[in-house]
């Protein structure tokens, strides 16, 4: 049974049962705690922890995960991967133990022509946790399993929380017997590669406290109403139904090793070493395209390294089996087509998919020959220095500028004889990733406790947003936070931050950037609110200081935004949405937004794109734009559902979450989106639209950034002055300026040519005469000395080469000279065939000499050169390199 089958009977025996079914989230995880969604149950989380009231009693769910802590373990074993999908069915108060039993031993067992996956009931095993009679007795007596195939398991393996504080329950595993062939019998409790687990049933029914690890917390009590949150394994399932012995083999992925083989011509199960590539292959590259499809990009932090981690791993990975060329496009394809089965999105993105993939392969080619220079300088240096560990922070450098994944760089310094400081690498990588993770939070939740908000939401409710309608009303303060902790009231001075019960004040969202303005109360008290979040979803934070008098909770407020800030956001994303529009026209639907930030008055706006766009195609979006803006064209926003806004073209962005019901921003016949945000009445409220120019921010992202309004009209009037300016002085009209400009800069780029030749032949002038003053060091001639200073590494070296070659016949020559360029000291040393032959070589000459100047260098036997920090130790190294030559022969 194929793999979309096992999906397609999932969903359609949960729904004839009552159950809605949920579309799979995005695996842009809509939780601040997680990069990616990692398990089925994400995107219901909300629902669990009673955030949000559920949408139906019932529902199920075939959700994409990706788990990434052991990306290192995905190859050597057939167990480990990154992506993976989750069929689950869920009860909200509704069914209990019972019915997700039944259900699940009904869909297991049952025939294939009617509908269930067919497995054997005498090959299927259970697990219950250890005080859980209940559980047990329901398969026992009500489904009829053996109790010798009934087992009980701990709280480390048959017991589930978040672990946080908040629900939690016992589990019920049903495991596969896969036969003695792959171990000892006994059951799941003693051998889990035989007895595999392929579904898990969570019974929500407790309260647990905080605590630590998987056992460590304590059971506070019941909860008011018990939850069912169960998960099968669709990969595993597949494994058993296509009769395969391990997740490799099963069809979505075969196809991707299959296609290897016929890039590399390595043939799986011919070899170990070649195996894990190919499995690292296969799960990196599927894993990439679900990954791009839901709208990651390629990055150096977040989901976005994620995403080049594993590309790079898997493109390396080809390479190792002997690719030589690009193989991401080939790999990628087969995905696609698999994987469409399932999730047709897939198919209908093939081309924006396949561009972001595609250069982040050859970006990743070009890295790794400018990397593998910097690796190779860098062990050269570590050897010099008598070292046999390369440095943390050489490997974080490689890693950081050149996108090298620490195992590229641990195998190529194993093969220089050096081992990694991983430790030291690490620290790098967590102290890196603890700043961005610290910088948003500080900006989400100004470092207050999460908790603190979630009370706030569970005893007020969510915060209603009147600010598509008004600009200011009455409200109520139903929460007061001082320095991140709640508290009943505020003083003059004090930062704080408010919930309303209503707010006409929006929380930056979509892009757009927060409203600010004033809170009054009736006492007299004003709030000056600098910024607006949402912590937790629905509750708006007003994040400000009292600016007089005192505040309390349960005060009538009136809040009031800045209207002349509001306003000129507004026009700034009534922009980006015209600008998203007219590049789409021009770029294709491959310009998919990628994020954007909405500001007053000015706008940057992300897309895809693998190259610059030229400056005609953006100069006529420019035009596009604003040929909108004259035609007055109405802005308006609807509600309507998800399925009939898709249906209308409505385009929506990628990592966003949506609801059932979604708001629909249209503007005239141009444009159309899913946006929460504030928008102008009319196109001609935007006055002037100026890009300003667009540039690269990431492997296959580019970025645009413009003005709007009086800021765009502001910054062409200074154009225009500089333009006058310049007219002034090269005595021409403005048409004429490019043509004037770009003559007097070529004509001082030929006098600077003429300069430097000029320069170049004096300094090989004196060639004749430094070969000639050449010492005798026992019978090698050794020339070392000094150039004039600005000399270049070019020239430098052509110079000593040049030396080299005049002194005659077959005598034993050194070259070392040595100049300061910009202010660092730099040297070039050559040697001849007969000096090497006397144990003189140029590296090992270079080397001494940059250690004194404070530097490093490298390079061949015959020619090497090396640089410092310290131009006044020129003559210690020329003395270092003289007395080295003296003990070498």
């Amino acid at each position: 049974m194929e793999s979309a089958e096992i999906r397609r009977r999932w969903l359609s025996f949960f729904e004839e049962r009552g159950h809605a079914v949920v579309p799979s989230a995005s695996l842009i995880a809509d939780d601040p705690t997680l990069l990616l969604v990692n398990a089925g149950m994400v995107p219901f989380k909300p629902y669990f922890l009673g955030e949000t009231k559920p949408p139906a009693p019932r529902a199920t769910s075939v959700q994409k995960c990706v788990r990434t802590p052991d990306i290192e373990e995905v190859g050597k074993t057939t167990r480990h991967g990154t992506f993976f999908q989750m069929c689950g069915n869920f009860s909200f108060g509704d069914y209990f133990k019972e019915g997700a039993i039944k259900y699940a031993w009904e869909l297991l067992t049952s025939s294939v022509a009617d509908g269930g996956y067919g497995l054997e009931p005498e090959k299927l095993w259970i697990t219950v946790y250890l005080d859980d009679d209940e559980a047990e007795t329901i398969w026992r007596d009500v489904i009829g399993v053996p109790a010798e195939r009934i087992q009980r398991l701990g709280k480390k393996d048959n017991f589930w929380s978040m672990g946080v504080p908040g629900p939690c329950g016992p589990c019920s595993e049903i495991n596969y017997d896969r036969g003695p062939e792959f171990g000892v019998e006994g059951g799941p409790a003693v051998n889990d590669e035989r007895y595999v687990e392929i579904w898990n049933l969570v019974f929500m029914q407790y309260e647990r406290g905080a605590g630590d690890g998987k056992e460590d917390f304590p059971i506070l009590g019941d909860l008011p109403s018990k939850n069912i949150d169960t998960g099968l394994g669709l990969e595993r399932l597949a494994m058993i139904l296509q009769g395969v012995q391990n997740m490799y083999e099963t069809d979505t992925l075969r196809v991707v090793m299959d296609k290897a083989t016929e890039l590399t011509g390595v043939r799986y199960g011919a070899a170990q070493g070649t195996d894990v590539s190919m499995r690292v292959v296969a799960d990196h590259i599927r894993t990439s395209v679900m990954l791009i499809g839901d709208g990651v990009t390629p990055g150096n932090e977040g989901r976005g390294y994620v995403l080049r981690r594993i590309m790079r791993r898997a493109i390396r990975n080809m390479r190792l089996m002997g690719a030589t060329g690009p193989v991401v496009q080939d790999l990628v394809d087969v995905v696609i087509n698999t994987m469409g089965q399932q999730y047709p999105e897939l198919v209908t993105d093939r081309k924006r998919i396949e561009t972001v993939a595609l250069a982040e392969e050859a970006a990743f080619l070009k890295a790794v020959k400018g990397g593998t220079n910097i690796l190779d300088t860098a062990v050269t240096e570590t050897k010099a220095a008598g070292g046999t560990v390369l440095s943390g922070d050489k490997a974080f450098l490689l890693h950081d500028t050149w996108g090298f994944p620490i195992d590229l760089t641990l195998e190529m310094a194993a093969e220089q004889g050096l081992s990694v400081d991983e430790p030291g690498f690490r620290r790098l990588m967590q102290e890196q990733r603890d700043r961005a993770k610290a910088d948003a939070k500080a900006k989400k939740t100004g470092h207050a406790d999460v908790s603190s908000y979630r009370e706030i939401a569970d005893s007020a409710g969510a915060t209603e947003f009147t600010g598509y309608a008004t600009n200011q009303g009455e409200s109520t303060i139903v929460g007061l936070l001082v320095n991140g902790v709640s508290a009943p009231a505020a003083s003059e001075g004090d930062d704080v931050e408010v919930v309303l019960d209503r707010t006409p004040f929006y929380a930056e969202g979509g892009g757009q950037l927060a409203d600010q303005g004033r809170i009054k109360l009736d006492s007299g008290a004003v709030i000056v609110v600098r910024d607006v979040q949402q912590p937790v979803p629905g509750v708006s934070v007003h994040k400000g200081s009292v600016q007089v008098g005192e505040v309390t909770v349960g005060a009538s407020a009136y809040a009031a935004i800045d209207v002349n800030r509001r306003r000129a956001i507004a026009r700034a994303h009534s922009a980006t949405h015209l600008t998203h529009q007219a590049l789409r026209d021009a770029l294709g639907p491959t310009a998919a937004q990628a994020g954007s930030e909405n500001s007053p008055g000015r706008f940057r706006f992300d897309f895809g794109s693998p190259n610059a766009v030229p400056g005609t195609v953006l100069t006529d979006v420019e035009q596009k734009i604003n040929d909108v803006l004259s035609r007055e064209l109405d802005v308006t926003a609807e509600i309507m559902s998800i399925d009939e806004a898709k249906k209308q073209g409505a385009i929506a962005e990628f990592g966003e979450k949506y609801g059932e019901r979604v708001r629909v921003v249209t503007i005239g016949d141009f444009s159309k989106e899913l946006c929460g945000g504030t928008h102008v009445a009319n196109t001609a409220q935007l006055g002037l639209v100026k890009l300003l120019g667009e540039s690269s921010i990431g492997s296959g992202v580019r970025r645009v950034e413009a003005l709007v309004g009086v800021d765009a009209y502001n910054f062409l009037a200074k154009e225009h002055t500089v333009v006058a300016q310049l007219q002034e002085l090269v005595k021409g009209r403005p048409e004429e300026l490019p043509e004037k400009i770009a003559s007097m800069l070529g004509k001082l780029k030929d006098a600077e040519k003429e300069i430097e030749k000029f320069r170049a032949e004096k300094v090989l002038q004196a060639a004749a005469g430094l070969a000639a003053g050449a010492q005798d060091i026992r019978g090698v001639a050794l020339v070392v000395g000094t150039v004039p200073d600005g000399t270049g590494a070019d020239d430098l070296r052509k110079l000593v080469l040049d030396v080299r070659g005049r002194i005659q016949g077959d005598r034993p020559a050194v070259v070392a000279l040595f100049t300061t360029a910009n202010d660092r000291p730099l040297t070039v040393i050559a040697t001849n065939e007969a000096a090497r032959e006397r144990g003189l070589k140029a590296g090992d000459l270079v080397r001494t000499a940059a250690k004194t100047l404070g530097g490093g260098g490298g390079g061949k036997p015959d020619v090497a050169q090396g640089g410092g920090q310290n131009p006044a130790a020129v003559p210690d190294a020329i003395a270092a390199v003289e007395r080295l030559v003296v003990e070498t022969v």
